[in-house]
């Protein structure tokens, strides 16, 4: 664990972003959907991440966070915060997966993921 899974484009224009990345890159980006659009960056076959695009928040209004897959949501929140880092948002739970978005030390944010069993 502890792999970036995705990443997030946070702009305070996101249809544009998704029509400039769309028309540039060729990414496939989906409707929004919360305020979201997914973004595939190519073929599964292929390495590489998707992500997606969204409004960035007052706190966080533009730029790129990386989100990081985690084994426990609570304990990285924990360790994060031990170790200097600011919840910017707790722990949220969507129908397969929790997130939460935090900024480190240096002023880095970040997203933390942990996906839900399916058993």
């Amino acid at each position: 664990m502890g792999r970036v899974v995705l990443f997030e484009l946070n702009s305070q224009h996101p249809e544009q972003a998704a029509v400039f990345y769309s028309n540039v890159f060729g990414w496939k980006v989906t409707a929004q959907d919360w305020g979201y659009h997914s973004v595939a960056t190519g073929a599964d076959n292929h390495v590489g991440i998707d992500g997606g695009i969204v409004e960035g928040p007052a706190d966080y209004p533009h730029g790129t966070r990386v989100t990081i897959e985690v084994e426990c949501i609570d304990t990285a929140i924990s360790r994060s915060v031990e170790q200097g880092a600011k919840v910017l948002r707790d722990k949220m739970e969507f129908d397969d997966f929790y997130l939460s978005y935090l900024v480190d030390p240096t002023g880095i944010s970040f997203g933390l993921i942990q996906y839900m069993s399916k058993g």
